[in-house]
């Protein structure tokens, strides 16, 4: 059809035709009754002044229809239903409201096709790499020389930030072969364990001060199961396989904010507590390291 039909006009018109069909059951219904004992002495009288009401109603009803009939565009060809046609032929009643639940089907696909073009569109002219070089060799041969750092290199670097706080202990350890696995104790407020690869973060832990720390447990702390799952989004955020001792050292910065957890208030509400959560402010902003709660952080 070159012209769709509005469901929201189709269904007023069936419901019109509904309303129609039941005043005129009323007219008939009626009339078969004839006169009844409520309508008193004048009985006549009130029976045909009952019987013009109906009539005007059933008048009323069929004007509506036709407005409602005459709003619809025309097909210009016939409809093309399909197996849909079988359905009328069903006098099952759980059955009888399939056509309605199969037009809405069809609109929400229509709507998934939709948008899935217009996503389409906005993602490819978004660059979703995390890596500034477009040649993929030389992505290729970067990445591994990141990785393949001397672990030597590693602890100067890693060391060289530790000695920059006086209240954040780093400790290396090499458990798996020869990539560094770093326990970072921050004052008496948590402890992190933050996994290397060569020069580029790949995993991290963070826990409480008074529980045992390792790579893969969380924490039985809801403030510091919420502390990690930030990590992990500044891990992602000071990515930089480019210039991974800037990212490296752009992290540790960041989670050294956290020395002040329990004690520095929200800068949106001002609240240490939120009255929703009833956590301290555990999400810190990647550039002013400012604390907010994570309802207060947009």
């Amino acid at each position: 059809m070159n012209q769709t039909i509005n469901v929201d006009q189709l269904n007023s018109a069936l419901t019109s035709l509904r309303t129609l069909r039941s005043s005129v059951s009323h007219v008939f219904e009626t009339l078969s009754n004839g006169l009844r004992a409520d309508h008193g002495e004048d009985g006549k009288d009130k029976f045909l002044s009952e019987l013009q009401e109906l009539l005007n109603n059933v008048n009323i009803n069929v004007r509506d229809l036709e407005q409602t009939v005459n709003s619809l565009p025309i097909p210009t060809a016939p409809f093309n239903l399909g197996n849909t046609t079988f359905l009328s032929q069903d006098t099952t009643q759980d059955r009888q409201a399939l056509y309605t639940q199969l037009v809405n089907s069809y609109k929400w696909t229509d709507k998934i096709h939709e948008y899935s073009s217009f996503a389409y569109t906005l993602l490819n002219q978004n660059s979703l790499k995390r890596s500034n070089i477009n040649s993929a060799t030389k992505r290729r041969g970067k990445m591994q020389s990141n990785h393949n750092v001397a672990p030597l290199q590693v602890d100067n670097v890693i060391n060289n930030i530790g000695r920059s706080y006086n209240d954040m202990k780093i400790t290396i350890s090499r458990p798996f072969a020869s990539n560094a696995v770093v326990q970072i104790n921050l004052s008496h407020v948590l402890k992190a364990v933050v996994a290397f690869k060569g020069l580029l973060m790949e995993w991290v832990m963070v826990k409480g001060y008074g529980e045992t720390l390792d790579l893969w447990t969380e924490s039985r702390h809801n403030v510091f199961r919420k502390v990690t799952e930030n990590a992990h989004a500044a891990m992602l955020h000071f990515y930089s396989p480019m210039i991974p001792e800037l990212a490296v050292r752009s992290f540790m910065t960041w989670l050294h904010s956290y020395v002040n957890l329990f004690s520095d208030p929200c800068k949106r509400c001002g609240c240490h507590l939120h009255h929703t959560s009833m956590l301290p402010p555990a999400w810190r902003d990647f550039r002013s390291l400012e604390p907010f709660h994570d309802e207060c952080k947009q």
